[in-house]
């Protein structure tokens, strides 16, 4: 007999927490949209069930498919579950490779249930004396709990043996069965007897101290218990007798089933890897893939975390195979390469450097791949102490100029805008056609996963790549690339442009397989990456002796605030201390909670201040003094800082691959936050100014959302007002509210303006009646009443929802996909919010398209056509602006909103307003 000191069997119930999987956690999904929350949740619970029972063999065992002996006996059993989702059912294939993969025995037996398999062998375990743990979450399974044998529930983290089931139930576990059969089981459709509740069979279980055949046995004992019912209780289990004992046969886990294993058959978890790396890759679970790659394949450690290799270079073996990736540090090796360049249809490239800031970084070193499996690293600037023998900066910039300008060689990076901007410091352009493996991922698709290269190469690659803290160093100690020594920077280096190139190898055939996506991606965004870079590299000026008062004027305000705060609550608190704020709202001024934060405690977020602010003036104290603090802290103090000491200028960085929607956002400074509607925020617009002799002109799309809206849905009352040119908001609140269009009231004005706003962004009656200040009911007639005057929108949205309920996505005008993953989510709330994405996404997305257009366009028009002497100097949301000679800005302004009005063929006609100041400000 083993030693009780033998580590216990493991026996997963895997149906069940597959079912708990899909249910409890949020759903998940792969870039090309295949579900795999559910999978990712039963795997995430084997891997902490080895790791706690490292010891332990182990097996999963799932329901088989088809019916069961339970059938037989009642044909109504488990006829209330619903059938199984789609989502869900496309799932378990792929768990089942995963649990194989795992080294894990899989168990699925015709004719029984998994609880009964796991009956069976928790009985053999039990028989020859060999403790043994059920991980379950289905209460059925206490039936099973002996002194050898013990349920897990890993999702609620607990443990029951004997005396925790008795604790509990309130019963132990030979009495389960007579449990469930007196009250049934609505989950399993187990009939039970009517009017038996937990309470009722647990007092009559508890009286007996035995089971059904105890209590039938002497029903006239139940007239004197004390529960409610009980002088009746012996005629209703009379009447029900025969459907007791059968619910008792239906609840019984079977411990006689014939397996194909015994428990001598159940080993260690060993898992195989060769099989796991192209699951995990498969399902896009990165960061055990990430894990997987650790080890043998992922680039050793050196020096620095990277392989070694020699000043010549040597063949580097890795997850890809063998792999030439060499130095190149002499005029006749580099020679060679140049010549190969140069026959070349494209090569990739990646310069190494010694900053992010594409206005400061120096290069130290060019990478550059023809093909997979072989790469170069040249170093020129490397400057730590004994650094080897390497070529000059400025040869091997000369020589590789003429080949990165031949537009007959296509040029391959990832995030190739900032090689662009670099190099054109040094003077040297970028031309050819440009392949982007960021924007092929993003352009494939916006949501599903980071688009830098080490996340990429996870999820198309299955690898692991270097990064650069294993060369660099992490925090403080962090050395930059100029300091790193060429046994690490090489290897590093060359795996960029190797896995860059078999990055695109991978992702362009996949962006053209997906509709229009090629599209998108060759007249959209590739185009795009060289405009952007001279927009950015332009900059633009500001007033910083502006900002300097205007920071003054904002500290003195803030202090007011604070000062105005502390008599309303009544003491002195600090107003960034979420907790010290809660106190004084909800405590102390008994404010109505109306979240609360994942802790329980009273939130004190934005939205929730909005709404108190409504009604308590503490709220509107706050909410305003962070406001003025964030743009205190984001513009006023910090624009000052980023000026570039060389232009005079601030140059922003503009990211294609962030938002999921296809528009820009920027950073250093973010210019897409910048407040319109307030004072503070147009002081700060002010700020924003031209060189002498210039003005600044802004161009904005005047209501391209709704524009939009009027294509996609092809409302005809929608299409008249924008045709005839009619003031939309106004249009709308005469229908909406009944009036003559002339006697539309300013208020009814921005209403209507708030309405047709709303709308498109999926609101709700809820939401407009906070927007309005109206109850709840007025807001949902205006709502209807909206949908009766323009029925093609409504018709719309109601169209997008399913077209992105079948699909999974909803596209733009040109093309572009939107996924929305969450569109079929069994959470009510995120079904919800997708459903608002998949409404809003096409115009955003659309509106985003279109200015991308126009940026392309006015491009090539300032740099090819034009005789004006002007610069693209921002991109705000829908406005585009410039810095353009004093003289030339009535013709200017012509032309630019010729071509913007033009960006974009839709059923209406797209309306550009264009105005010059002498900054910001004014012009917009």
């Amino acid at each position: 007999m083993p030693s009780k000191a033998a580590p216990p069997i493991v026996f997963v119930d895997g149906s069940a927490y597959l079912y708990r999987a899909f249910h409890a956690l949020p759903p998940l999904s792969t870039s090309d949209g295949r579900p795999t929350g559910a999978v990712r949740g039963v795997v995430s619970m084997l891997k902490s069930l080895i790791k706690q029972y490292p010891e332990s063999p182990m097996a999963v065992v799932f329901d088989a498919k088809g019916k069961t002996f339970r059938d037989e006996l009642f044909a109504e059993y488990k006829a209330h579950r619903p059938p199984m989702p789609d989502e869900l059912r496309a799932q378990i294939e792929p768990l089942h490779a995963c649990v194989r993969a795992l080294g894990l025995p899989l168990l699925c037996v015709e004719g029984v249930e998994a609880d009964d398999v796991i009956g069976t062998l928790a009985r053999h375990a039990t028989e020859q004396g060999r403790d043994a743990v059920i991980s379950t979450g289905d209460k059925d399974m206490a039936q099973l709990v002996n002194s050898h044998i013990t349920l897990v529930n890993t999702m609620k983290g607990e443990t029951l043996d004997p005396t925790g089931v008795e604790e509990k139930f309130g019963i132990p576990p030979e009495l389960i069965v007579d449990y469930l059969a007196l009250m049934g089981d609505s989950v399993d459709n187990i009939p039970g007897v009517p009017g038996v509740g937990p309470k009722t069979a647990l007092a009559m279980l508890t009286e007996y101290g035995a089971g059904l055949e105890a209590i039938y046995a002497d029903l006239d004992r139940l007239s004197g218990l004390s529960f409610r019912g009980a002088k009746s209780m012996a005629k209703k289990l009379e009447e029900y007798r025969e459907q007791a004992f059968l619910s008792h046969r239906l609840a019984t886990i079977r411990t006689d089933c014939e397996l194909p294993v015994g428990l001598d058959d159940l080993g260690l978890p060993k898992p195989d890897r060769e099989a796991l790396i192209p699951l995990y890759r498969e399902l896009e679970f990165n960061g055990w893939l990430a894990e997987l790659l650790e080890g043998a394949d992922a680039p050793a450690a050196a020096e620095g975390g990277a392989k070694p290799v020699g000043e010549d270079g040597v063949e580097v073996p890795s997850a890809f195979g063998e792999v030439d990736y060499q130095a190149v540090v002499d005029r006749a090796t580099l020679d060679a390469w140049l010549d190969r360049l140069a026959g070349s249809e494209a090569f990739c490239f990646d310069l190494e450097t010694t900053s992010l800031a594409y206005m400061r970084a120096e290069i130290v070193g060019i990478g550059l791949a023809i093909v997979p499996g072989e790469a170069i690293y040249v170093p020129v600037g490397h400057s730590y102490l004994g650094v080897p023998e390497q070529l000059d900066r400025d040869e091997v910039l000369g020589l590789l100029a003429p080949l990165l300008a031949n537009p007959a060689i296509a040029k391959i990076g990832q995030n190739l805008k900032y090689d662009i901007e670099v190099l054109a410091r040094y003077g040297i352009e970028v031309r050819g056609r440009l392949i982007d493996t960021m924007l092929e991922s993003y352009v494939l698709n916006s949501t599903a996963t980071r688009h830098d290269m080490d996340s990429l190469a996870l999820t198309h690659l299955g690898y692991r790549t270097v990064s650069f803290e294993e060369v660099a160093g992490k925090g403080a100690k962090q050395i930059t690339f100029d300091q790193v020594a060429l046994e690490s920077a090489v290897p590093y280096a060359c795996e960029d442009v190797d896995v860059t190139l078999r990055l695109h190898q991978v992702l362009r055939p996949r962006v053209e397989a997906q509709g229009r996506l090629n599209e998108v991606l060759d007249q959209l965004e590739t185009p795009l990456i060289p405009v952007l870079a001279r927009i950015e590299r332009n900059g633009v000026m500001i007033d910083a002796e502006r900002l300097g008062i205007q920071s003054r004027e904002l500290e003195s305000r803030i202090k007011e605030l604070e000062l105005k705060a502390f008599e309303v609550a009544g003491r002195e608190f600090n107003l960034g201390s979420p907790k010290q704020l809660g106190e004084i709202l909800f405590d102390e001024q008994k404010l109505p909670v109306i979240k609360k934060t994942p802790k329980g405690a009273p939130s004190t977020a934005e939205a929730v201040l909005e709404e108190l602010a409504l009604d308590y003036p503490l709220p509107k104290l706050i909410i305003e003094h962070r406001g003025l603090s964030k743009l205190k802290s984001t513009y006023t103090d910090k624009l000052p800082q980023l000026i570039d000491p060389s232009s005079r200028r601030i140059h922003t960085s503009y990211h294609q691959a962030v938002t999921a929607t296809g528009r820009l956002s920027s950073s250093d400074p973010n210019l897409q936050n910048i407040p319109v509607r307030t004072e503070e925020g147009r002081k700060i617009r002010r700020a924003f100014i031209a060189r002498p002799g210039y003005r600044i002109v802004a161009a904005d799309y005047s209501q391209i959302e709704l524009r939009i809206m009027a294509h996609l849905s092809g409302d005809k009352g929608l299409l008249t007002a924008f045709a005839e040119g009619r003031d939309i908001h106004a249009a709308t609140a005469a229908e909406v509210f009944g009036v003559a269009l002339d006697k539309v009231s300013a208020d009814q004005r921005r209403s209507a303006k708030a309405i047709n706003f709303g709308l498109i962004y999926g609101m709700s009656a809820w939401g407009l009646s906070r927007q309005l200040h109206v109850e709840r009911n007025q807001a949902q007639v205006y709502i209807e009443r909206y949908f009766d005057r323009y029925p093609g929108v409504a018709r719309f949205m109601e169209n997008i929802r399913a077209q992105a309920g079948e699909q999974g996505f909803v596209e733009t005008v040109f093309g572009r996909r939107l996924y929305v993953p969450e569109i079929t989510s069994r959470n009510h709330a995120r079904r919800q919010a997708a459903e608002r994405t998949a409404i809003n996404a096409p115009m955003q997305g659309t509106a985003a398209d279109i200015i991308k257009r126009a940026m392309i366009d006015v491009d090539g028009w300032l740099r090819d056509e034009s005789e004006f002497d002007a610069l693209m100097v921002m991109q705000v949301h829908d406005e585009l602006v410039f810095e353009v000679k004093d003289d030339q800005v009535e013709g200017f302004i012509e032309g630019v909103r010729k071509r913007m009005e033009a960006a974009g063929e839709l059923d209406v006609a797209l309306l550009v307003e264009a105005r010059a100041g002498n900054n910001w400000d004014e012009a917009h």
